[in-house]
């Protein structure tokens, strides 16, 4: 089982610098890198503080500048946010100066609250099949000389400028989670991102047996990779790992809130949350977060990803938002490298 990062910049409040917050995610992405990660992933948001993304190629092309050898992931742009033919050329010129390192992931988005921005009165239903009519339009005009006359978009003959660097075209990652999304993936000849959130060590096992099979549904093509993506965290002590819990209660209550896009918002933040407010989200408690989350020593850590690796996920991915702040983040990330991942150094290099 290889190894990603999933970084964004996050910002709890407004004292804090935008420009520090980003040369912070470059250091993390550099300490992934050097320490032999497979991919460093990033995002699309908008209007929120909580994760500033608004154009993940951006952010991956000063990546590609700033890595040589590690690959850089959209982890994911929002499928409904754009046109097939903005996206292809955009992509491709990512892939172009990033040397050929681009994973593009792709997902239908999730945030009503950006839904209501970008494009008022779409639902999560319309906005998936608005992500399943863009990919093959997406490897047409990689392909050349593509038009389209769909219920979403309608062109005439386009041809992506510039075309990716790799041949036929970067992997793409298709965010899944119901059987249907996973079919639709395989079918597609797309790699799976899945992520249980805070539902834990069963959702992991479900989202496993849905790509399975999906994957015996069409056994005559190839098994594409799966990506497991998951808050993980490796303290140092038993005190260390009840603070983390109890900062990632308090993200995961900030994520329920975002979701649930009922709590104003000014100025890109989420007004702070009552104790009334996190005790109505019970799934998000402390020690409901120690279960679902792998926050541990690194023996505990250990333990968990081999189960994993054992269940097949090609990669898993530490998800790192958390706003636990810089310093926290990297003690953490280095001792995963330092202490987690000489466990499973056989099987990545494998």
């Amino acid at each position: 089982m290889q190894f990603s990062l999933f970084v964004h910049m996050e910002r709890s409040d407004a004292t804090q610098s935008h420009a520090a917050l980003f040369r912070e995610l470059v250091e993390l992405v550099e300490m992934a890198e050097a320490a032999g990660f497979v991919a460093a992933w990033v995002g699309e948001h908008h209007g929120m503080e909580f994760t500033i993304s608004p154009n993940p190629f951006i952010t991956l092309a000063y990546l590609g500048a700033r890595t040589s050898r590690i690959r850089l992931g959209t982890g994911t742009v929002i499928a409904p946010f754009w046109h097939p033919v903005k996206l292809a050329g955009e992509a491709a010129m990512a892939d172009v100066a990033t040397g050929g390192r681009l994973d593009l992931g792709i997902a239908r988005g999730a945030y009503s609250f950006e839904y209501e921005r970008l494009f008022p009165g779409l639902d999560a239903a319309a906005a998936g099949q608005r992500m399943r009519a863009m990919i093959p339009a997406l490897r047409g005009l990689w392909q050349g000389d593509f038009e389209m006359a769909g219920p979403y978009w309608s062109f005439p003959k386009t041809t992506s400028s510039p075309k990716p660097l790799q041949h036929p075209h970067p992997p793409i990652w298709v965010a899944a989670r119901d059987p249907s999304s996973h079919d639709f993936a395989v079918a597609h000849g797309c790699n799976v991102q899945v992520t249980p959130l805070a539902s834990g060590d069963e959702e992991v096992r479900s989202l496993m047996q849905r790509f399975n099979a999906a994957c015996e549904a069409h056994a005559d093509l190839p098994r594409p990779k799966i990506m497991l993506l998951m808050h993980t965290f490796v303290s140092d002590t038993a005190a260390e790992t009840d603070r983390l819990v109890e900062d990632l209660s308090l993200f995961y209550a900030q994520f329920g809130a975002w979701f649930q896009n009922k709590k104003p918002v000014h100025q890109g933040f989420l007004e702070p949350l009552s104790e009334a407010d996190r005790a109505a989200m019970p799934q998000y408690q402390p020690e409901a977060i120690r279960k679902a989350l792998v926050i541990g020593q690194p023996d505990e850590v250990i333990a968990r990803l081999k189960a994993y690796e054992a269940l097949g996920y090609d990669q898993y991915s530490i998800w790192i938002d958390s706003g636990i702040g810089y310093e926290r983040k990297k003690k953490s990330l280095r001792l995963f490298i330092d202490e987690v991942m000489p466990a499973f150094q056989a099987s990545a290099s494998a």
